[in-house]
Protein backbone atom coordinates (compact mmCIF):
# COMPACT_ATOMS: atom_id res chain seq x y z
CA UNK A 1 0.00 0.00 0.00
CA UNK A 2 2.91 2.48 0.99
CA UNK A 3 4.77 1.71 -2.58
CA UNK A 4 0.96 2.60 -4.22
CA UNK A 5 0.87 5.69 -2.62
CA UNK A 6 4.29 6.53 -3.56
CA UNK A 7 3.81 6.02 -7.02
CA UNK A 8 0.91 7.63 -7.21
CA UNK A 9 1.87 10.46 -5.66
CA UNK A 10 4.56 10.99 -8.38
CA UNK A 11 3.47 8.98 -11.47
CA UNK A 12 -0.23 8.72 -11.56
CA UNK A 13 -1.81 7.25 -14.35
CA UNK A 14 -2.61 10.68 -16.12
CA UNK A 15 0.76 11.77 -16.07
CA UNK A 16 1.67 8.52 -17.60
CA UNK A 17 0.23 10.45 -20.80
CA UNK A 18 0.57 13.91 -20.01
CA UNK A 19 4.53 13.41 -19.72
CA UNK A 20 5.24 12.32 -23.44
CA UNK A 21 2.67 14.89 -24.65
CA UNK A 22 4.89 17.40 -22.44
CA UNK A 23 7.99 16.14 -24.54
CA UNK A 24 6.59 16.34 -27.42
CA UNK A 25 5.60 19.76 -27.61
CA UNK A 26 8.52 20.96 -25.90
CA UNK A 27 10.61 19.58 -28.73
CA UNK A 28 7.59 20.84 -31.33
CA UNK A 29 8.91 24.29 -29.77
CA UNK A 30 12.10 23.47 -30.65
CA UNK A 31 11.48 22.32 -34.42
CA UNK A 32 9.42 25.30 -34.92
CA UNK A 33 9.97 28.38 -37.44
CA UNK A 34 9.73 30.52 -34.04
CA UNK A 35 13.24 29.01 -32.62
CA UNK A 36 14.72 26.48 -35.09
CA UNK A 37 16.24 29.34 -37.32
CA UNK A 38 17.25 31.49 -34.84
CA UNK A 39 19.34 28.79 -32.91
CA UNK A 40 22.47 29.06 -34.16
CA UNK A 41 22.09 33.02 -33.37
CA UNK A 42 21.29 31.95 -29.74
CA UNK A 43 24.32 29.83 -29.70
CA UNK A 44 26.46 32.37 -30.44
CA UNK A 45 25.33 34.94 -28.16
CA UNK A 46 24.63 32.94 -25.23
CA UNK A 47 28.51 31.45 -25.19
CA UNK A 48 30.02 35.53 -26.87
CA UNK A 49 31.73 33.27 -29.91
CA UNK A 50 31.35 34.36 -33.08
CA UNK A 51 30.48 31.74 -36.18
CA UNK A 52 34.58 30.44 -36.65
CA UNK A 53 34.47 29.61 -33.23
CA UNK A 54 31.01 27.71 -33.31
CA UNK A 55 32.33 25.62 -35.97
CA UNK A 56 35.69 24.96 -33.71
CA UNK A 57 33.31 23.48 -31.64
CA UNK A 58 34.23 24.89 -28.10
CA UNK A 59 32.06 22.52 -26.66
CA UNK A 60 32.42 23.52 -22.65
CA UNK A 61 32.05 27.15 -23.36
CA UNK A 62 28.85 26.18 -25.98
CA UNK A 63 27.24 23.98 -22.95
CA UNK A 64 27.86 26.04 -20.19
CA UNK A 65 26.15 28.89 -21.83
CA UNK A 66 23.64 27.05 -23.12
CA UNK A 67 22.82 25.59 -20.12
CA UNK A 68 22.38 28.61 -18.24
CA UNK A 69 19.99 30.14 -21.45
CA UNK A 70 17.87 26.70 -20.44
CA UNK A 71 17.63 27.59 -17.47
CA UNK A 72 16.84 30.94 -17.58
CA UNK A 73 13.58 29.33 -19.45
CA UNK A 74 12.73 26.85 -17.43
CA UNK A 75 12.35 28.95 -14.55
CA UNK A 76 9.35 30.73 -16.28
CA UNK A 77 8.13 27.81 -17.59
CA UNK A 78 8.27 25.72 -14.14
CA UNK A 79 7.04 28.54 -12.42
CA UNK A 80 3.83 29.00 -14.93
CA UNK A 81 2.76 25.76 -14.39
CA UNK A 82 3.66 25.47 -10.33
CA UNK A 83 0.50 28.35 -10.83
CA UNK A 84 -1.60 27.26 -13.51
CA UNK A 85 -1.84 24.05 -11.76
CA UNK A 86 -1.89 25.29 -7.79
CA UNK A 87 -4.97 27.63 -9.67
CA UNK A 88 -6.50 24.55 -10.54
CA UNK A 89 -5.99 22.67 -7.22
CA UNK A 90 -7.59 25.51 -4.73
CA UNK A 91 -10.50 25.57 -7.74
CA UNK A 92 -11.06 21.78 -7.04
CA UNK A 93 -10.47 21.45 -10.76
CA UNK A 94 -11.88 17.50 -10.42
CA UNK A 95 -15.48 18.98 -9.43
CA UNK A 96 -15.90 21.60 -12.88
CA UNK A 97 -14.83 18.76 -15.69
CA UNK A 98 -16.16 21.66 -17.70
CA UNK A 99 -13.19 24.07 -17.60
CA UNK A 100 -11.20 21.15 -19.23
CA UNK A 101 -13.51 21.05 -21.77
CA UNK A 102 -13.23 24.86 -22.04
CA UNK A 103 -9.30 24.60 -22.02
CA UNK A 104 -10.26 21.53 -24.97
CA UNK A 105 -11.41 24.37 -26.83
CA UNK A 106 -8.64 26.96 -26.32
CA UNK A 107 -5.94 24.10 -27.19
CA UNK A 108 -7.86 23.77 -30.37
CA UNK A 109 -7.81 27.28 -31.28
CA UNK A 110 -4.12 26.90 -30.48
CA UNK A 111 -3.32 23.97 -32.95
CA UNK A 112 -4.67 26.22 -35.76
CA UNK A 113 -2.18 29.40 -34.46
CA UNK A 114 0.23 26.61 -34.61
CA UNK A 115 -0.17 26.06 -38.20
CA UNK A 116 -0.57 29.65 -38.95
CA UNK A 117 -4.14 30.45 -38.62
CA UNK A 118 -5.26 33.50 -37.36
CA UNK A 119 -3.52 36.23 -38.33
CA UNK A 120 -3.76 38.68 -35.86
CA UNK A 121 -2.44 36.11 -32.93
CA UNK A 122 0.83 35.70 -35.30
CA UNK A 123 2.59 38.32 -34.11
CA UNK A 124 5.28 38.04 -31.27
CA UNK A 125 5.58 39.97 -28.29
CA UNK A 126 8.47 39.81 -26.35
CA UNK A 127 10.97 41.59 -24.64
CA UNK A 128 13.50 43.10 -27.17
CA UNK A 129 16.27 44.67 -24.53
CA UNK A 130 18.82 41.84 -24.73
CA UNK A 131 22.18 41.48 -21.95
CA UNK A 132 25.79 41.94 -23.80
CA UNK A 133 26.51 38.66 -25.25
CA UNK A 134 28.13 36.21 -23.18
CA UNK A 135 28.01 33.18 -20.52
CA UNK A 136 26.92 35.36 -17.95
CA UNK A 137 24.23 37.05 -19.86
CA UNK A 138 22.80 33.49 -20.95
CA UNK A 139 20.12 33.19 -18.14
CA UNK A 140 18.74 36.54 -18.31
CA UNK A 141 18.55 35.97 -22.46
CA UNK A 142 16.65 32.26 -21.06
CA UNK A 143 14.31 34.88 -18.92
CA UNK A 144 13.60 37.17 -21.87
CA UNK A 145 12.71 34.22 -24.38
CA UNK A 146 10.49 32.39 -21.52
CA UNK A 147 8.32 36.06 -20.75
CA UNK A 148 6.14 36.69 -24.06
CA UNK A 149 4.56 35.27 -26.50
CA UNK A 150 5.12 33.84 -29.43
CA UNK A 151 3.08 32.05 -32.37
CA UNK A 152 5.03 28.50 -32.29
CA UNK A 153 5.57 28.42 -28.65
CA UNK A 154 2.94 29.62 -27.09
CA UNK A 155 0.23 26.52 -28.27
CA UNK A 156 2.09 23.78 -27.24
CA UNK A 157 3.10 25.76 -23.93
CA UNK A 158 -0.62 26.61 -23.90
CA UNK A 159 -1.18 22.47 -23.88
CA UNK A 160 1.06 21.40 -21.50
CA UNK A 161 -0.92 23.85 -18.69
CA UNK A 162 -3.90 22.69 -19.63
CA UNK A 163 -3.00 19.36 -18.82
CA UNK A 164 -1.29 20.36 -15.98
CA UNK A 165 -5.03 21.26 -14.43
CA UNK A 166 -5.96 18.32 -16.00
CA UNK A 167 -3.79 15.70 -14.40
CA UNK A 168 -5.16 15.71 -10.74
CA UNK A 169 -3.76 19.27 -10.73
CA UNK A 170 -1.51 20.43 -7.66
CA UNK A 171 1.74 22.48 -8.09
CA UNK A 172 4.16 19.38 -7.68
CA UNK A 173 2.50 17.65 -11.29
CA UNK A 174 2.57 21.45 -12.73
CA UNK A 175 5.98 21.93 -12.24
CA UNK A 176 7.41 18.19 -13.53
CA UNK A 177 4.80 18.62 -16.86
CA UNK A 178 6.30 22.07 -17.23
CA UNK A 179 10.11 20.40 -16.23
CA UNK A 180 9.51 18.28 -19.09
CA UNK A 181 8.14 20.69 -21.51
CA UNK A 182 11.17 22.38 -20.90
CA UNK A 183 13.55 19.07 -21.44
CA UNK A 184 11.76 18.38 -24.85
CA UNK A 185 12.72 22.34 -25.59
CA UNK A 186 16.35 22.35 -24.40
CA UNK A 187 17.79 19.13 -24.81
CA UNK A 188 18.02 19.55 -28.34
CA UNK A 189 19.69 22.96 -27.83
CA UNK A 190 22.40 20.71 -25.63
CA UNK A 191 22.51 18.53 -28.23
CA UNK A 192 23.17 20.95 -30.69
CA UNK A 193 26.06 22.31 -28.84
CA UNK A 194 27.72 19.45 -28.39
CA UNK A 195 28.26 18.41 -31.98
CA UNK A 196 27.61 22.20 -33.75
CA UNK A 197 28.97 20.55 -37.15
CA UNK A 198 26.88 17.26 -37.31
CA UNK A 199 23.17 19.11 -35.78
CA UNK A 200 23.90 21.98 -38.70
CA UNK A 201 22.84 19.56 -40.95
CA UNK A 202 19.53 18.26 -39.23
CA UNK A 203 18.23 21.72 -38.67
CA UNK A 204 18.57 22.48 -42.24
CA UNK A 205 16.81 19.35 -43.25
CA UNK A 206 14.00 20.53 -40.56
CA UNK A 207 14.23 24.06 -41.53
CA UNK A 208 13.40 22.56 -45.43
CA UNK A 209 9.98 20.60 -43.79
CA UNK A 210 9.06 23.56 -41.64
CA UNK A 211 5.45 23.25 -42.96
CA UNK A 212 5.08 19.76 -42.26
CA UNK A 213 6.58 20.28 -38.44
CA UNK A 214 3.52 22.90 -38.10
CA UNK A 215 0.94 20.65 -39.46
CA UNK A 216 1.70 18.12 -37.86
CA UNK A 217 2.02 19.70 -34.16
CA UNK A 218 -1.05 22.12 -34.90
CA UNK A 219 -2.93 18.53 -35.89
CA UNK A 220 -1.17 17.11 -32.20
CA UNK A 221 -2.51 20.01 -30.54
CA UNK A 222 -6.18 20.20 -32.44
CA UNK A 223 -6.52 16.37 -31.53
CA UNK A 224 -5.58 16.81 -27.90
CA UNK A 225 -8.10 20.08 -27.72
CA UNK A 226 -10.95 17.65 -29.52
CA UNK A 227 -10.19 14.85 -26.86
CA UNK A 228 -10.17 17.20 -23.78
CA UNK A 229 -13.56 19.58 -25.06
CA UNK A 230 -15.76 16.13 -25.55
CA UNK A 231 -14.90 14.50 -22.64
CA UNK A 232 -13.33 11.83 -24.03
CA UNK A 233 -9.93 13.11 -22.10
CA UNK A 234 -11.40 12.94 -18.82
CA UNK A 235 -12.96 9.30 -19.56
CA UNK A 236 -9.72 7.85 -20.55
CA UNK A 237 -7.57 9.52 -17.75
CA UNK A 238 -10.25 8.51 -14.72
CA UNK A 239 -9.93 5.01 -16.10
CA UNK A 240 -6.35 5.01 -16.26
CA UNK A 241 -5.83 6.44 -13.23
CA UNK A 242 -8.55 3.12 -11.72
CA UNK A 243 -6.36 0.69 -13.35
CA UNK A 244 -2.71 2.62 -12.10
CA UNK A 245 -4.05 2.67 -8.31
CA UNK A 246 -5.66 -0.91 -8.59
CA UNK A 247 -3.08 -2.51 -10.63
CA UNK A 248 0.92 -1.10 -10.65
CA UNK A 249 3.17 -1.18 -7.72
CA UNK A 250 6.38 1.10 -7.97
CA UNK A 251 9.29 0.49 -5.44
CA UNK A 252 9.37 4.15 -4.68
Amino acid sequence: MAANFGAEAVFSGPLLLAIPIAALAGLLSFLSPCVLPLVPGYLGYVTGLAGADLAERKRGRMLAGVGLFVLGFSVVFVLAGVVFAQIGASLQADRYPWVLQILGVVIIVMGVVFMGGFRFMQKEARIHSKPPAGIWAAPVLGLTFGLGWAPCMGPTLSAVLALAWGSGADATRGALLALVYCLGLGIPFLLVALAFGKATKALAFFRRHQLAVMRIGGGVLILLGLLMATGLWGRWMNSLQGWFQNSVVLPL
